[in-house]
This record gives C-alpha cells, sequence and structure tokens, in this order.
C-alpha cells in the first residue's frame, strides 16, 4: 500500500514538472484545450426567468483553468475563450457568440474570468503549501465570489442602465447575479479544491 500511494506522488509530481517545463507551444495547447473545455461547459445552462445571466457550468473550468495551467496559461485560456467567442465559434453559453452577447449583460463575469484565473494560477505556483484542500477551496472561494461576481455585478448594473435606462437596487443586483449561483457555485468551487487535492503536487 505504501508503495502504491509513494508511486502515486511521484507519479503527480512528475506530471506537474512535466507541464511546468513544457515547451511555449505545448502550454499554448493547452490553453486552447482548456478554452475548449470552457466552451463546452458553458452549454449545460440553465435559463432563469427573472434575470438574464444564466446558470451556467463554466465556472468550474475558469477554476481549474489557474489550478493546473498556472496564472499566464491559464489566464490566456480564458482569454482564447472569450476572443474566439466574440470572433467566430458559438461556444458562449447557449451556443452563442459574438461581440454582442460579450458586451451583455455578462459582460463583467468575462473579465472576471480572466482575473480569477490568473490570480488562482497565481497562489498555485507561489504558495506550494497552499495546496491542500482547505486552503486551496478558501483561494478558490476568493476568486469566485470576490474576482467573478464583483466585475460581473458592476457589469449588469452598467448594461441595465444603458440598455433599460434602469438603475438596480443592491437586492435585485444581487439577485439578478449572484444569489441564485450560490449553492451550484460552492459545489463547483469544492470539486475544484477536491481535484487540486488529488493532482497537484504538496512538494
Amino acid at each position: 500500500m505504501n508503495t502504491t500511494i509513494e508511486n502515486y506522488y511521484v507519479a503527480r509530481k512528475t506530471t506537474f514538472e512535466r507541464f511546468q517545463e513544457s515547451s511555449t507551444a505545448t502550454k499554448v495547447i493547452m490553453s486552447f484545450l482548456m478554452a475548449c473545455i470552457t466552451g463546452l461547459m458553458a452549454q449545460i445552462i440553465i435559463p432563469l426567468p427573472w434575470t438574464p445571466v444564466p446558470i451556467t457550468a463554466q465556472t468550474f473550468a475558469v477554476l481549474c483553468s489557474g489550478l493546473f495551467l498556472g496564472k499566464r496559461y491559464g489566464c490566456l485560456s480564458q482569454i482564447i475563450y472569450i476572443v474566439l467567442g466574440i470572433a467566430f465559434v458559438p461556444w458562449f453559453g447557449g451556443m452563442t457568440g459574438g461581440i454582442d452577447i460579450f458586451l451583455g449583460s455578462t459582460f463583467g463575469y468575462f473579465i472576471g474570468f480572466i482575473i480569477a484565473s490568473y490570480f488562482i494560477g497565481y497562489i498555485t505556483e507561489k504558495y506550494v503549501n497552499a495546496r491542500n484542500f482547505t486552503k486551496m477551496a478558501a483561494v478558490i472561494c476568493t476568486a469566485n465570489f470576490g474576482l467573478i461576481y464583483i466585475p460581473g455585478l458592476l457589469g449588469l448594473a452598467l448594461w441595465a442602465y444603458l440598455t433599460q435606462g434602469t438603475v438596480l437596487g443592491i437586492m435585485d443586483l444581487l439577485l439578478m447575479g449572484l444569489v441564485p449561483f450560490i449553492f451550484g457555485d460552492i459545489v463547483k468551487i469544492l470539486g475544484a479544491a477536491g481535484l487540486s487535492k488529488v493532482f497537484l503536487p504538496k512538494e
């Protein structure tokens, strides 16, 4: 049993180090693949009748991008996702794309994706002792509820004002852009933290 666990630890560390030492081209390809995963998970969608912001699974991919690709290439994966979605790939929520979707009610969340993936990647790379379930869950929670939702809510409020002339109150804004997503986000946060425990080396 001890030999099996030791082999697992060695394989986990070797895999992590191989990615860190791989060529720039390989890392860019991995970023593109993560962008594809983000686009696929964005199609898992539950529209809500009282808000233009739907429930989607894509934030799980965003959180994982920083964990496994680090700050530069995790961030790059989300930039690729957004740029290609604007340009010609209909992989935003509900198989949509284009500049109009990007600048719509979820504009701020898109920006938050980039910031959150960079932050998680930065912590993962710089602080090895943060690669345990509890600390990583705290890091991911901060990224999710702080770095995604703050720009997300600001963008939603701006969209409502510019397109509908509506100044959303704090409670209305939270009910439209935060509260319905809390339970699902907690599941995603715990899932991403669990993956970090399994796949990230602790030394």
